[in-house]
């Protein structure tokens, strides 16, 4: 992976988790969003952790290869 693989990687799980602590945010809950927002931004947050996890465990098989 290159170096802006890495950095573009990074930004979207970034994005992502910031989306999904959006639905805990008292700001969400309050304001009255839908419920189909809600869950779109709690899908878009659990991606951002998938991803996250993803990325360690690439990084664990790589280090347990070498």
């Amino acid at each position: 992976m290159s170096t802006i693989d890495w950095i573009a990687r990074i930004l979207v799980i970034i994005g992502a988790l910031n989306w999904g602590v959006a639905v805990f945010n008292d700001v969400g809950l309050v304001s009255g969003w839908g419920t189909v927002t809600l869950i779109i931004y709690a899908l878009v947050g659990l991606a951002g952790i998938w991803e996250l996890i993803k990325l360690f465990q690439k990084r664990m098989d790589f280090h347990l290869r070498t």
